[in-house]
């Protein structure tokens, strides 16, 4: 045994002829500047924003003002506050909002429209 290790990718490759025939010289582009500069969670960001992603929250969010502003019975309020129940709990706390009466109602469409 000459080897202490198995090396399978080298052992097909030499066995094809190609082991040592790689030359990566020039190969490839350069990293953008911009890839450089930002995180890891930056980039991760910014590549899902291009490709149109929207977060739950957001989503919900969006949601939940359409709902208030379409409401008319206190039947839709009780839906409205399970869907700013589950908001909350997965946006991040800053944008957390107050469940929402049906005497309320022209306040909340106010606090609603924001977004």
């Amino acid at each position: 045994m000459e080897k202490k290790y198995n090396d399978l990718i080298g052992d097909m490759l030499e066995k094809s002829g190609e082991k040592d025939n790689f030359n990566f010289k020039g190969k490839g582009k350069p990293l953008p500047k911009e890839y450089l500069e930002m995180d890891t969670f930056q980039r991760f960001q910014k590549i899902a924003k291009d490709a149109g992603y929207l977060p739950h929250w957001l989503k919900l969010q969006k949601e939940i003002s359409n709902l208030v502003h379409s409401c008319q019975t206190e039947k839709e309020v009780e839906v409205i506050n399970e869907k700013i129940r589950e908001y909350n709990k997965s946006c991040p706390p800053q944008f957390q909002k107050s469940l929402v009466s049906f005497n309320g109602l022209e306040n909340s469409k106010k606090v609603w429209s924001n977004l």
